[in-house]
């Protein structure tokens, strides 16, 4: 098996080369708009989020395009008896020099992916807590901020005056 993946060599490691730039591009661009996005969610810009929706949109179709050459690759690696559990699997078995080439950008692509995991969530915690903070806003408004008890038939609980009419 080495003298197929030594004779294979320059185009697999040429092929996984363009596909971690690629990758990283992508990437690098992600985590710029996530960085935009984090301080426009700071200064409750909504129009500003707004008008990132088309570059998101843009970055998440060119990941999903680095997703699917990804499975392209591991497929055909998988055909020709190669390592196809992993890109950093597969270019772990190729030649030491072109292994070594690609130890690299494997590691920071999943670094970077790290990364943007974890701004998302963060960002996802965030927006969730803004939602439910608004929910109950909404919830006080509608209920005058008296609440149906837990317990008990019928009685009202009294929290205090209402935001829209202190009279009710």
């Amino acid at each position: 098996m080495s003298t197929l993946i030594a004779a294979t060599s320059l185009n697999w490691e040429s092929e996984l080369a363009e596909l971690l730039h690629r990758l990283s591009t992508a990437q690098h661009e992600l985590l710029a708009l996530l960085s935009m996005k984090r301080n426009l969610i700071i200064q409750r810009d909504h129009q500003g989020l707004a008008d990132l929706t088309v570059r998101e949109s843009e970055l998440a179709a060119e990941l999903q395009a680095c997703q699917q050459r990804r499975q392209e690759l591991l497929s055909q690696a998988d055909a020709e008896g190669l390592p196809s559990r992993s890109i950093e699997e597969l270019s772990a078995a190729l030649p030491r020099a072109a292994a070594n080439a690609l130890k690299n950008p494997v590691a920071e692509a999943r670094q970077r992916a790290e990364l943007i995991r974890h701004e998302c969530l963060a960002q996802w915690v965030a927006v969730q807590r803004t939602v439910l903070h608004l929910s109950q806003m909404l919830e006080i408004i509608a209920t005058g901020g008296r609440s149906q008890p837990t317990y008990g038939k019928g009685r009202l609980v009294e929290r205090g005056g209402s935001l829209i009419d202190q009279a009710v």
